[in-house]
């Protein structure tokens, strides 16, 4: 099969009049991820006084969130408004690139989130001459290259291959779906596949797991003081991480799974596509103050012009 070949979601077949029931729930979703995620965005950015690391990556994981979002939701509401069921297999390999990436970005991003916090908690004296603007632009500069680069050459292996098969058992493509329509032996791209897993996934799942516990071991020997405002802003990055790592799990575990009933399927595979980047602005918004606070302003400014409009 050639690269302009069709292939099929199956699993929008049979839908009946619900498509359209998905297609409003759909764009509801959507539009609410973009709505919270493009707030904590302009906030962030907006106000200098949040122009520290700390922030400026929590508007690095709602950018991600954009980018992963999209490469998901539009093609979605496009398949379930016009009954179009089918994509290109080079649109289906760029769709798995920015899935595949937004997956990885997530968890580098929370493995930069943790070293900040570690180094605030564990050098605070010294944290503002490690942590400085030009040393953020290189770690996440390198944070976004290395999974593009390595995910990216994963799909070229998997372009490869010959298929003899075009039907996708899934909402969206997916490198392993791929692979099993290939006639052909595919046991390089998916070992390539695992070393990219463990490079990309479970490396810096490990990296955020060992130095959260080195927060918490150093909390335990500071003063209660210290100890409460460590808690206070490692909280939510915490619940993000284990959010997260919970949902992606979900994915690379049951996507393999054939005998799964397939509203189950479905749910558990579009978790971290939906879950994370819908309640991360939430946690964050909620649980930092002076996010809060920056965003109440820009509300209650906007409101305020409004009136100023009206009464013009």
């Amino acid at each position: 099969m050639e690269n302009d070949t069709l292939l099929f979601f199956s699993l929008f077949e049979n839908l009946g009049h619900f498509q359209y029931i998905y297609f409003i729930l759909g764009s509801l979703l959507y539009c609410t991820i973009l709505f919270f995620n493009v707030i904590i965005i302009l906030v962030i950015f907006m106000e200098s006084p949040l122009h520290q690391p700390m922030y400026i990556l929590i508007a690095c994981l709602s950018i991600n969130s954009l980018y992963g979002t999209a490469g998901f939701f539009p093609r979605l509401l496009f398949d379930l408004l016009l009954y179009s069921h089918s994509i290109t297999r080079s649109g289906c390999h760029m769709q798995t690139f920015v899935i595949y990436t937004y997956a990885s970005y997530e968890f580098t991003i929370l493995t930069l989130m943790a070293y900040d916090r570690y180094v605030a908690i564990s050098k605070p004296l010294q944290y503002h001459s490690i942590m400085t603007p030009k040393v953020l632009i290189i770690l996440i500069t390198i944070s976004g290259i290395y999974p593009m680069l390595y995910i990216g050459l994963g799909i070229v292996f998997t372009a490869k291959l010959r298929l003899c098969g075009n039907e996708l058992s899934k909402l969206y493509c997916n490198n392993w779906i791929i692979a099993k329509l290939s006639c052909e032996n595919a046991i390089f791209s998916n070992i390539y596949g695992f070393v990219v897993l463990v490079t990309t996934v479970l490396i810096p799942f490990t990296f955020i797991l060992y130095t959260y516990i080195k927060i918490l071991m150093i909390c335990q020997k500071s003063s209660k003081e210290l100890r409460r405002k460590a808690y206070h802003t490692c909280l939510p990055h915490l619940v993000t991480f284990v959010n997260y790592s919970i949902t992606i799990f979900c994915e690379m575990s049951f996507t393999r799974f054939e005998n799964l009933p397939p509203v189950i399927a479905i749910i558990l595979s579009l978790e971290f596509l939906i879950i994370p980047p819908l309640l991360n602005p939430v946690i964050y918004g909620l649980n930092f103050p002076e996010i809060r606070r920056k965003i109440q302003h820009r509300l209650k400014t906007s409101k305020k012009c409004a009136v100023t409009q009206r009464a013009g």
